[in-house]
């Protein structure tokens, strides 16, 4: 912006009357960017409720105009604790009996403490030939699927050798430098994945503290020999205690097992899929539990009421948008406008309009009027034209429901709806006793509803794909106003700076002619 000295001369207020000026020229302008700020609200509106209605569309409708969607099964067993049960839509409604006689385990090596020669400390660094193993030394792992891999060492080869070697033939395996211990497991629980070791060359195993079939006996050996041997009673203690550190325990893995109506199932892990249900065994039972698999009736229910609430809230809304009341005499305030009045006072004057800014619009009344006329159509459902309310659903009435919600639906009997609470409930019943044609109903409804709005919210030139309203014409419009606010921006900073010569030129012309009056003045002598 550039620096004028102004009103030197003339010791008029040149700006303040530029400013007044300019003011009145930019009347144009803030009627511009006003008319922008509601069309970007409107903007704001429609995507917000644009995304509700596309939510029930994608998400719910999606879900309930497909049948299969409705069929759900639940299990319960009499001992929830012994097992978790999954069931799918094609299990077997009926009582089963279960036993679960093992679980799956994974076979599981804890080494013995092991120490090198001269009982120097074990590391990862430390060789065999450190163990006493020479020369190359051999042992085989034999898997539980009839795989067997031998494994080769040389008597340089390290502790850290031997567990990237277990690695790699397929096992886990550690060694504890602070327990002096190795520890070795299968990769995968059950019979397949389990695994036992087998001694070749170089007494190796045993050296490693993996001798499990030996080393056990040789050590039980020691032990007895100890007890019959002279010496205290804390003597020998402890000399059992340091040879009890050196014996190898394994686990072996096995499989999980149950007894599912006399018929035995094996699972390399605890769980089982047995005709429509996935069975995830927890304990071993010692008597047999019950499993009891049953239509479930209540998901049906809770499927229709929550596709009534999710509906309520959008046709609530609405019709609150489409029936707001007037904002007339309300405009977006400008900059100057805003400074004039306190934070809380702008907010309030902004949200005034915010409320009233889709009121009696054309599309929200299309939208609510199709969504409307398709829930009061009804279906037919086995050769008979059935409405809602042959499944105890209705409106409240146009006297009876509040403002902006006589078109909102309530179940009959709905314990969470103060309205409709006391009275019988229908649908709970119908759903008892013919589940295929309240699911049929409601399958067509909701297929009904997804089509038209699935129409509604087809592209067009002025609107883009999945959108209810016309964002692509609102977008131009919002680029029209852009353009038109910055060329009227040029025309005022053209208009200001017109003004600006002018007066200058005054000044100017003014500082001539009181130089001109001096140098008379001078000549008169005055």
């Amino acid at each position: 912006m550039p620096i004028r000295m102004t009103g030197i001369n003339s010791g008029m207020d040149t700006e303040s009357i530029i400013s007044e000026l300019v003011k009145a020229k930019s009347a144009k302008k803030d009627k511009l960017v006003k008319a922008q700020t509601k069309l970007q609200w409107k903007q704001d509106a429609w995507k917000e409720l644009n995304a509700k209605v596309y939510g029930l569309y994608t998400k719910t409708l999606s879900n309930l105009r497909l049948e299969g969607d409705y069929y759900k099964k639940t299990t319960k067993l009499s001992d929830e604790s012994v097992a978790s049960i999954v069931t799918s839509g094609n299990a077997v409604d009926g009582i089963q009996e279960m036993e679960i006689k093992h679980l799956a385990k994974s076979g599981y090596l804890t080494g013995g403490k092991i120490e090198g020669q001269d009982g120097k400390t074990v590391t990862a660094n430390t060789t065999m030939k450190d163990l006493g193993v020479t020369g190359e030394s051999t042992f085989t792992i034999r898997f539980g699927n009839g795989e067997s891999k031998e494994l080769k060492f040389e008597e340089t080869a390290t502790i850290s050798d031997v567990v990237t070697q277990l690695k790699e033939a397929g096992l886990n395996a550690s060694f504890d430098e602070k327990n002096q211990r190795f520890f070795v497991s299968s990769k995968e629980s059950g019979a397949e994945a389990n695994f036992e070791l087998e001694d070749g060359t170089g007494d190796v195993l045993s050296k490693l503290g993996l001798d499990y079939t030996n080393d056990v006996s040789k050590y039980n050996d020691e032990i007895a020999a100890i007890d019959q041997g002279a010496g205290t009673v804390e003597e020998k203690a402890k000399q059992k205690a340091a040879i009890r550190e050196k014996i190898p325990y394994k686990i072996t893995g096995v499989d999980a097992e149950i007894i599912l109506n006399h018929a035995t199932f094996k699972s390399s892990t605890n769980t089982f899929e047995i005709n429509g249900l996935t069975i995830t065994a927890n304990k071993v039972t010692d008597a047999p539990v019950t499993i009891t698999t049953t239509q479930d009736t209540d998901g049906i229910y809770d499927m229709i009421k929550n596709f009534l609430k999710e509906y309520n809230t959008i046709i609530n809304e609405l019709d609150s948008l489409y029936n707001a009341e007037s904002s007339k005499g309300y405009e977006p305030l400008t900059d100057e406008e805003k400074e004039a009045m306190s934070e809380k006072e702008v907010e309030k004057w902004e949200e005034k309009i915010k409320k009233s800014i889709l009121r009696k619009d054309e599309t929200v009344d299309k939208v609510a009027s199709a969504m409307k006329s398709i829930m009061m159509q009804g279906v037919m459902v086995g050769g008979t034209q059935m409405y809602l309310s042959d499944f105890g659903i209705n409106t409240l009435g146009y006297f009876n429901a509040p403002a902006n919600e006589k078109n909102a639906y309530h179940i009959d009997g709905d314990p969470d709806n103060t309205n409709t609470a006391n009275k019988d409930d229908k649908l709970k019943a119908m759903i008892a006793s013919d589940p295929d044609k309240v699911v049929d109903f409601f399958s067509n409804l909701s297929k009904n509803l997804y089509d038209k709005i699935g129409d509604m919210m087809k592209k067009t030139d002025y609107s883009s794909s999945f959108t209810l309203y016309d964002d692509v014409l609102m977008k131009k419009e919002y680029d029209d106003y852009k353009k038109q606010i910055a060329d009227q921006e040029k025309k005022i900073t053209a208009f200001e700076d017109r003004y600006y010569d002018k007066f200058s030129a005054m000044e100017t012309a003014m500082a001539k002619l009181q130089s001109k009056e001096s140098a008379i003045a001078g000549l008169l002598n005055y």
